[in-house]
């Protein structure tokens, strides 16, 4: 005969059934080489995101697909994904989904040209980095400047990976500049426009 207590909890085989297909899901995405970015780009996502990267990147030299969907956010931690795509030995392929705005942009043109892909609603945004500049005179002059520096760095990085002038990535981008997938695809920030899985690769 089987006594019930106060706080036997009668759903625990029901939540060991769905912990294990949580577990079957996880493990089933993981083989996928699938990447998800989305949400604002912060420290915490960027780390989700490189030991992801880089757990892929160790079970085996297979493509890597990367899909970003985000309004932008923190630009270092960008940079960071940015930068351990193009670091890891996997052909990392990044697909544009929704909107890829600001640091999402940064970390889309981490992948080559004819790697990068987007589906046919997704939407583009690119702009001058910003910050909340306060303090006193000297802290504003230095804050300044290093916005400076990080805007030319993005003309820079922004004109390598499409093909236009780093004048033109700085007068297109002095407000806000929105592309949709065929603009972006014209403008040489996106390879390939596609519908289907089918057409990756």
């Amino acid at each position: 005969m089987y006594t019930k207590f106060d706080g036997d909890d009668e759903d625990t085989p029901k939540k060991d059934d769905e912990a294990q297909a949580s577990g079957r899901v996880d493990n089933l995405f993981f083989k996928s080489r699938n990447v998800i970015i989305a949400g604002e780009i912060n420290d915490k996502l960027a780390q989700r995101a490189v030991t992801h990267l880089f757990a892929l990147a160790e079970e085996s030299d297979d493509p890597i697909n990367v899909f970003i969907s985000s309004p932008g956010g923190h630009v270092e931690s960008g940079d960071m994904v940015h930068d351990v795509i193009k670091f890891i030995r996997p052909t990392v392929r990044t697909i544009g989904s929704g909107w890829v705005a600001s640091a999402g942009a940064l970390i889309f043109v981490g992948a080559q040209k004819e790697n990068r892909y987007c589906l046919p609603n997704t939407r583009f945004l690119l702009h001058q980095p910003s910050g909340g500049i306060r303090g006193q005179v000297s802290d504003l002059m230095i804050q300044a400047e290093q916005i400076r520096i990080m805007s030319e760095r993005f003309h820079k990085l922004f004109a390598e990976a499409t093909g236009q002038t780093q004048e033109r990535i700085a007068e297109d981008t002095q407000r806000d500049f929105w592309l949709k997938a065929h603009e972006a695809k014209d403008y040489g920030l996106v390879g390939k426009i596609i519908s289907t899985v089918d057409e990756l690769g």
